[in-house]
């Protein structure tokens, strides 16, 4: 099956659809992410994730696989867990607790 967020106009059409259903939370699982999102270098991630701060979509990523959070992209998701409108999480609940508490 093809990632379905592997570009900015995949990003563009799922900020639509929360729009189209009132929805400004978002949890996506590392599975929904190109793989060229966790290599910073590429700027895939901060392309992807600047359209989600502008229209005020909070976003929880839940990666199960740890090899997915390493080197640069370890360093900006443990300085985008400060925030609050982007964070990873290692499960599910955690990430639902922080969309939820928000």
């Amino acid at each position: 099956a093809e990632t379905p967020i592997r570009n900015e106009q995949n990003a563009l059409d799922l900020i639509a659809a929360c729009f189209e259903n009132n929805i400004n939370l978002l949890m996506l699982h590392v599975e929904a992410l190109a793989d060229d999102f966790f290599k910073l270098r590429t700027g895939l991630a901060g392309n992807i994730l600047q359209k989600f701060i502008n229209y005020h979509i909070k976003v929880s990523v839940v990666v199960t696989d740890n090899q997915k959070v390493k080197g640069k992209f370890k360093e900006f998701s443990n300085e985008s867990n400060k925030g609050n409108s982007f964070r990873v999480f290692d499960s599910k609940n955690e990430a639902e607790n922080w969309l939820l508490n928000l």
